[in-house]
């Protein structure tokens, strides 16, 4: 299959704050090889409305009337492109579209606007897109056991063609970002993200990542409530949603913009991403910025110490109210296979250096309108409790003992986390 499916045009459709149902809010068009977005002239008239129109994100796209311009090197609103399917969303719709078969599928063969209109309607954050400006019609499945949502994502690793039940079952997940296989559930009125094994798994990777969401909740981190469960012999982690909201008459939605956003960048330039700026953008734009910067540098201490290194700018996210941001509870820290001790973060720490290392962490807490002392008591706290939890988490995850030795010594409490800190702290005596 070469062929290319286009669409030219697509409306957004916004969930204002506190509503249950969407309004217009804009159109976005395609321009040779750009996606550029205007407001509807109806949307810019909700001055006085008892829900007023917020900017989709200020100040990449501001209540202003016009073909709205691109901020420098990117293709499409940054703010647009969170709501899109990452990497599995697009395999799943590709599945779907052309029944193309294998995991090395090029998604290319589909545009931009195909995949925010071919997605589901669940997608994280507060807008939709549809073909109509007058008449929203979600896409959306019946709830499915997991076991189908299982069969559905086996069924598209090995680009096997989904049958019609299985295609409404996962396609409702199709609006997630991310690299694994995922779906969206409902159960007893709580919303969840699934994330399910996949055949290249070397070790549990779904146990891996409850476990260190709950070390992380115990270190004191505000982090996504989760769960396992199990369907046809396989663990499923279950992450509760906060990005949704029950009300008396459905849901409402809560708005929000990835870090990468916050930057101006897209992914081609996610390596300039950096935890420094990310500091600087909460000191100036975000609510409550000085426990804000705390929980920030907390996590970027979680992440070395557990092993999860694919803390990139699209795993970080803000919540935004069209004043204001405030950030989102972590919901992505999965410690990652590595070979040897070195290793990076995906942002950038100090300067150039993103090396997973507690002492760089250390000099830079400054950075997080911290002192020395009150970096170094947050790290060794989390130490402390990560050691004194490690058994009983591992206990409650029935992980067994040969995963435990994989992951302790080598993701949790790798040697190269702690390198070069012994000399950090005489620095400081």
């Amino acid at each position: 299959m070469t062929s290319k499916a286009h669409n030219k045009e697509a409306f957004v459709w916004i969930w204002l704050p506190e509503e249950t149902k969407p309004v217009v809010a804009g159109k976005l068009e395609a321009d040779n090889g750009n996606i550029l977005f205007n407001y509807g002239k109806s949307y810019l008239e909700r001055i006085n409305d008892r829900t007023p129109a917020i900017p989709i994100y200020e100040p990449e796209l501001p209540l202003k009337a016009g073909v709205l311009p691109l901020l420098n090197g990117l293709s499409m609103p940054g703010c647009i492109r969170d709501a899109a399917p990452d990497a599995w969303g697009r395999r799943v719709i590709i599945n779907k579209q052309l029944g193309v078969k294998g995991s090395n599928t090029d998604t290319g063969q589909l545009d931009e606007l195909t995949y925010l209109l071919e997605s589901g309607s669940d997608r994280i954050g507060a807008m939709d897109f549809q073909r109509s400006p007058s008449e929203y019609v979600p896409r959306s499945a019946n709830n499915v056991t997991l076991e189908e949502l299982l069969e559905s994502a086996e069924r598209v690793e090995k680009g096997i063609s989904l049958t019609p039940e299985l295609d409404q079952a996962l396609f409702h997940g199709s609006s997630i970002g991310g690299a694994r296989p995922k779906a969206l559930i409902e159960d007893k009125g709580t919303k969840y993200v699934a994330k399910f094994s996949s055949s290249t798994d070397l070790h549990s990777v779904v146990k891996a990542e409850f476990i260190a969401m709950r070390l992380a909740k115990l270190v004191g981190l505000n982090v996504a409530p989760v769960k396992l469960a199990t369907a046809a012999n396989k663990d499923v982690l279950l992450i509760k949603r906060f990005d949704r909201k029950q009300a008396a008459h459905g849901w409402a939605r809560k708005a929000m913009v990835s870090a990468l956003t916050l930057f101006g960048l897209d992914d081609m330039m996610a390596r300039y991403a950096s935890y420094e700026t990310f500091a600087e953008i909460i000191r100036h734009r975000f609510t409550d910025p000085k426990a804000t910067l705390k929980e920030l540098y907390s996590r970027l201490i979680f992440n070395i110490l557990c092993g999860n290194t694919d803390d990139h700018a699209r795993n970080h996210a803000a919540f935004w109210d069209g004043k204001m941001l405030s950030l989102t509870p972590a919901y992505d820290i999965c410690p990652q296979g590595r070979t040897g001790n070195e290793a990076t973060q995906a942002m950038l720490i100090s300067g150039n250096d993103h090396f997973s290392n507690i002492a760089t962490c250390l000099e830079t807490a400054h950075t997080f309108l911290l002192s020395k002392d009150e970096a170094m008591a947050i790290f060794e706290r989390q130490k402390e409790i990560i050691e004194q939890n490690w058994s009983s988490v591992c206990d409650e995850a029935q992980l067994s003992e040969t995963d435990r030795k994989l992951l302790w010594g080598r993701q949790f409490f790798n040697p190269f986390a702690f390198q070069g800190l012994a000399d950090s702290i005489d620095e400081r005596n």
